[in-house]
């Protein structure tokens, strides 16, 4: 077989020397276009599913990173209250990590843990992460929340 060079001419079906086709090929159209409609909507289809899964994936991280937000601001407010109440400080730290907690979270909330030691007061706080929609499901991870406070001298 002889080496050959390779033309545009030949890649279009045409052999070298033949008279080239009206602008725009036959009926307007290229040779061999015809085959290729409908290959960017078969491409878009395809990824979708792709994108589609990208979005979920990215607004589960959202939900967990606004779980991890919220358990912290809790368990602020929770060893601030802790820590400045007279009387019962437990309760009053409790009733606090749930006061402005969202309700879904409220619900899916375990229970608070409030505690002084060394002239602290600590309070954690353990909230589950909802799937997808809040309120609907939640995962079986929970997200902890710490947080600690100088305990005020009390008079």
């Amino acid at each position: 077989m002889a080496l050959t060079e390779t033309k545009d001419t030949e890649i279009r079906g045409r052999r070298y020397g033949d008279p080239s086709p009206a602008p725009g090929g036959v009926c307007g159209r290229l040779p061999g276009r015809g085959r290729d409609r409908g290959q960017s909507a078969i491409e878009f289809l395809g990824v979708t599913p792709l994108i589609i899964l990208l979005c979920v994936a990215l607004w589960q991280c959202a939900l967990i990173g606004y779980t991890f937000s919220l358990a912290g601001n809790s368990a602020d407010e929770a060893a601030h209250t802790g820590a400045i109440s007279e009387g019962s400080r437990g309760q009053a730290c409790r009733d606090a990590a749930e006061k402005n907690l969202p309700k879904v979270w409220r619900e899916g909330m375990k229970r608070t843990k409030c505690d002084d030691s060394s002239g602290l007061y600590k309070a954690t706080v353990k909230l589950r992460v909802p799937v997808l929609v809040p309120g609907v499901f939640n995962l079986p991870m929970t997200i902890e929340g710490n947080a600690a406070s100088p305990l005020e001298a009390e008079r």
